[in-house]
């Protein structure tokens, strides 16, 4: 079954910690992320990364990243194989759609998901009548 591991440019992996933490609160644990700050370099997002991953050998991982060709993504393809996944362009909908299921699922399954999720997640609104002024 797969975990999930957030790389993100800092304090966007945190902040999506707090996110699953206030919605489901319950799945939160299964959340692993690793902000990169500004003094942080590809080899150095890697070895990090790399050290959560080897926290639990047996598990398959999903990595969500924030964009594509950045430092976070860069580091997470160089984990990329037969037990890690890359996905770029986490956001809110995507966590959501694969919080609970971490654990559950096998890696394909988690994956499709999150894809799902972020596809879904857009949604063009229309614009809503205005409020009344207050008396």
């Amino acid at each position: 079954m797969a975990r999930l591991l957030v790389i993100a440019h800092a304090p966007l992996a945190s902040a999506l910690r707090e996110v699953a933490q206030h919605t489901f609160p319950d799945c939160a644990p299964t959340l692993t992320v690793l902000d990169v700050t500004p003094d942080m370099g590809a080899d150095d997002v890697e070895a990090a990364a790399r050290a959560l991953v080897a926290a639990d050998p047996a598990s398959d991982w999903l990595v969500l990243t924030d964009v594509f060709g950045a430092t976070p993504c860069n580091a997470a393809q160089r984990l990329a194989g037969e037990t890690v996944q890359v996905l770029s362009g986490v956001s809110v909908p995507m966590l959501w759609r694969t919080l609970c299921y971490a654990g559950q699922q096998p890696l394909a399954e988690l994956a499709r998901r999150a894809a799902q999720g972020a596809s879904t997640g857009i949604v063009a609104t229309p614009p809503l009548p205005a409020s009344p002024p207050a008396a």
